[in-house]
């Protein structure tokens, strides 16, 4: 991304209502993993350190740490979170082998630039057999728009498109949806109107757009927590675990023959 784009994400990330919705559902999807004190978890491509200070004080007995390739937003997260942050890539994380526990990425795989298929090759490498994977990505292709081009976005997901993806890099999923369906109708609105303008929406917003903003996505987090399944969204996620070395190539095995016809 553009270096103005990371100052308007380190100003407005622990503020405003869409990033305090996408680190509470990232909160909740490393809470269901039961992971035991001193995981390792990595945020992949962690921006300028706004969910990496929140997964710090929501588990402060997970071992945190965060890779991004931009330096000053390196720089900046590891002084925000507290946490060590390496300058990298996604497609060439600096961790061993199955040395990681869990992997979050959250909105780096749409960029320009990022080989989907490298990353997740990555992905799989670092964690260890059974580990975690937690994505968020944007949705909808047809919803790309000026927003997209501030934000160096050329690719939008969806809960369907995400699904062999993952099956393919050796993964099994165990929870997926959407998320900001409540306002998705003004999102919509919002990006069509705007679509000829390269600017992005991450931006101080009124106050009184911020509680309301944050009090929909409050009860959409409820929702989703009671086990209801939102069927369409602004943004497309999932929690996965990487396949033991074994039952993948099974697996894999078994889909090649029901390709066949068998």
């Amino acid at each position: 991304m553009e270096a103005s784009e990371y100052q308007k994400l380190a100003a407005t990330e622990s503020s405003m209502w869409w990033f305090k919705a996408l680190h509470g559902l990232v909160a909740d999807q490393v809470g269901s993993m039961k992971l035991a004190a001193g995981a390792r978890v990595l945020d992949a491509g962690c921006g300028t350190g706004g969910n990496l200070l929140s997964l710090a004080r929501r588990y402060p007995e997970l071992t945190v740490s965060g890779v991004e390739l931009d330096p000053v937003a390196a720089r900046l997260a590891g002084e925000r979170s507290g946490k060590p942050v390496a300058v990298g890539s996604i497609e060439k994380i600096p961790h061993d082998n199955a040395s990681l526990d869990a992997i979050v990425s959250l909105d780096v795989l749409c960029h320009a630039g990022v080989s989907v298929e490298a990353s997740f090759a990555e992905f799989a490498r670092c964690l260890r057999p059974g580990g975690h994977l937690v994505l968020s990505l944007p949705a909808y292709q047809w919803m790309l728009s000026g927003h997209d081009i501030a934000v160096s976005n050329v690719r939008r997901f969806t809960r369907g498109g995400l699904r062999p993806v993952l099956r393919t890099a050796g993964f099994v999923i165990e929870a997926d949806g959407y998320w900001n369906s409540l306002l998705f109708p003004l999102m919509v609105a919002h990006r069509f109107l705007s679509r000829s303008n390269p600017e992005s929406d991450v931006r101080p917003f009124p106050g009184w757009q911020e509680r309301l903003f944050s009090s929909v996505l409050g009860l959409e987090a409820a929702m989703r927590r009671g086990g209801a399944a939102l069927p369409f969204d602004d943004s497309a996620w999932a929690r996965a675990r990487r396949l033991y070395s074994s039952l993948a190539g099974s697996l894999r095995s078994i889909e090649r023959t029901m390709d066949c016809g068998f």
